[in-house]
């Protein structure tokens, strides 16, 4: 890596969200709607060392073209399963279906979505479930 990118990829490395997103705008156009500064700052230093370098290789593409879609967590239970937690006091289930998650008659795409109506504040749904330790 050039001196000159290293430089950059440093400052971008120190940058609050508002400097991302001005040298987001001036090299790539409207930045994306993120309010994460960390996850800012890893998108921005990777478009501008892809940008320098070349990106990702044939091979690389190919592997994840064959990879497929990405599919929600927790879908890999299968169609029908049930996940339950005791939240507040009171049990609460979502079924798996075949396009995402339900729970008291409500469809959510996600399982994050699922957990952030049941919770009423964000969460990650895989942690909510206890699919993930962390």
């Amino acid at each position: 890596m050039s001196s000159e990118l290293e430089r950059l990829v440093s400052e971008i490395g120190a940058m609050g969200l508002e400097a991302l997103r001005e040298e987001w705008r001036g090299r790539f156009g409207p930045p994306p709607a993120l309010r994460s500064v960390p996850i800012m700052r890893q998108m921005l230093s990777w478009r501008v060392q892809a940008e320098a370098m070349g990106g990702l290789d044939q091979k690389s593409r190919r592997v994840l073209a064959r990879s497929g879609p990405v599919e929600a967590e927790g879908k890999h239970l299968g169609i029908g399963a049930t996940l339950t937690r005791n939240w507040k006091g009171r049990t609460v289930t979502v079924v798996v279906e075949e396009n995402g998650f339900r729970w008291e008659d409500q469809f959510f795409p996600s399982l994050s979505a699922a957990a952030t109506a049941i919770a009423g504040s964000r969460w990650n749904g895989p942690r909510f479930f206890g699919l993930r330790d962390s």
